[in-house]
């Protein structure tokens, strides 16, 4: 299933057109119908609507020039309202470009009197096919809104709209560039049990592999360091982007909300950290898996070279006493010397077989004595 994944991905970079003019957009077939979304809010005043259409959308928040706003637009299957969006809200086509083709990396730039464009990108693991969903949330901040774009319905911004809707903490009372961070913060809140949740499938992983050496846990293991290279990828720009977000002068990111950043920056580094853990485990479930499969080859060599111990000597002598030389010519009675007298002699095939048991006996106990069967 992470193979098909993988495919998808890749089919949806391969969709990006050849050779079109920088800036163009071009709107995916399967792109969902856009759905709008608005909140209003100041430090008295709060307001949250579904509206159906962009022009009402905009309506809206013209009519509350003093509120601050969260314009959350999700889904791109309309490119005519997405060309009226970077009209009215003075956006680059390059900008708007990188939105559509969502699939950049974590970045954040500085444009048009200091207002920032910022790419996230908002992580699930998926317990069915053990692999990772990311959705891009695309951000534009301005004097008094905040604009968030993505591709699907569904999001991890749900705790970040309950505070704003209870008037929980100080979010109604900063700037709107406190409101992007919050959102950032959120998306990054929801990396640790991504983390939590692959550590276990890994732990997992590795109870699987010491039980039971087979290809499809060696898929496994592989498909989950593919993930674990996904991950990396987007763990290291997201630390790159706080950093550069740390940078920034006070007219764009104010020294009092730095604070913030610096905290968000430090949840990077953390991140980085477990991931880093996680690819050493998955590297240590390949050795692991390798081990396993060369102990399970040495068990068997044990038993076929005890087997083969054991029926050495009884095949020796079998082989010996099936050369039949005759002691004695049946046609003259002519007595040949160093022949096999044992072949005449009453008893001796019981007698033969009670030696070559007593031998596989010893064979046996001597083995026993050396520790050969104690790992049986």
């Amino acid at each position: 299933m992470a193979k098909r994944k993988h495919r998808r991905t890749r089919d949806k970079i391969l969709e990006r057109k050849v050779g079109l003019k920088p800036g163009t957009l071009v709107v995916s077939a399967e792109s969902y119908p856009p759905r709008f979304f608005l909140i209003s809010f100041n430090i008295d005043f709060f307001e949250e609507l579904e509206l159906k259409t962009y022009a009402e959308l905009m309506q809206r928040v013209r009519a509350k020039p003093d509120a601050r706003h969260w314009i959350d637009i999700r889904g791109y299957g309309d490119q005519a309202m997405l060309e009226q969006l970077a009209q009215d809200f003075h956006l680059h086509p390059l900008q708007m470009e990188d939105v559509i083709n969502d699939y950049q990396r974590p970045k954040v730039e500085e444009f048009d009197r200091h207002r920032l464009f910022i790419i996230s990108r908002m992580l699930r693991w998926s317990s069915e096919s053990k692999s990772l969903e990311d959705v891009q949330l695309s951000l534009f901040t301005g004097p008094n809104y905040v604009l968030s774009l993505q591709s699907d319905y569904a999001d991890c911004l749900d705790p970040l709209r309950e505070r704003i809707r209870v008037g929980k903490g100080v979010i109604r009372q900063r700037p709107t560039m406190y409101m992007a961070y919050a959102m950032m913060d959120v998306v990054l809140d929801y990396y640790f049990p991504v983390m939590a949740e692959i550590g276990e499938y890994i732990e997992d992983l590795e109870q699987q592999v010491i039980l039971q050496t087979s290809k499809t846990n060696l898929t496994l293991i592989l498909d989950l360091k593919s993930e674990l290279v996904k991950l990396r990828r987007i763990t290291w720009p997201e630390r790159d982007k706080m950093s550069e977000m740390l940078r920034m002068g006070e007219d764009v990111i104010p020294e009092n909300l730095k604070v913030y950043f610096r905290d968000a920056y430090d949840h990077v580094i953390q991140l980085i950290d477990l991931v880093d853990n996680h690819k050493d485990m998955a590297s240590s479930l390949v050795d692991l898996h390798m081990s396993s499969v060369s102990n399970r080859m040495n068990e068997i060599m044990k038993v076929l070279t005890i087997i083969s111990t054991i029926f050495i000597p009884l095949s020796f002598i079998v082989g010996l006493y099936g050369m039949n030389f005759s002691h004695e010519n049946p046609e003259t009675g002519k007595v040949y010397p160093f022949s096999m007298p044992e072949l005449y002699q009453p008893y001796s095939y019981p007698i033969l077989l009670a030696l070559m048991c007593i031998l596989i006996l010893f064979q046996l106990y001597f083995f026993y004595r050396k520790g050969w069967f104690s790992s049986f």
